[in-house]
């Protein structure tokens, strides 16, 4: 893993996780989109997208804050991805980081 200095907190990450971060930047649904551009992009805080941390992408970090956004689809929901993503919380908020998590049904 390789180490990401954002405001003296350092992260690991996994290098192998960039091509696909960038690939889901470019490509963000319909949730996402909306989020970002109705929000978190003009935030005063400075939010990134698709962002690997760990062996995961987050959705949404802000490093200032020490937050991650996930907007979470119809797979989070089995029982499979509710223990998917406890895991993934736990591994986040092991490294001090609040995780919040929506649902991407829009209205």
């Amino acid at each position: 893993m390789t180490y990401l200095n954002s405001s003296d907190f350092y992260l690991p990450y996994d290098v192998a996780l960039v091509p696909r971060a960038k690939e889901l930047r470019k490509n963000m649904t319909a949730p996402e989109k909306k989020l970002w551009y109705g929000y978190l992009r003009s935030l005063q805080f400075n939010v990134l997208r698709q962002r690997p941390i760990d062996r995961f992408i987050v959705d949404f970090y802000c490093p200032s804050l020490k937050l991650v956004i996930e907007i979470d689809g119809d797979s989070h929901f089995t029982d499979d991805g509710k223990a998917s993503d406890l895991e993934r919380t736990q591994i986040l908020e092991g490294y001090g980081l609040k995780v919040l998590r929506f649902t991407n049904q829009m209205s």
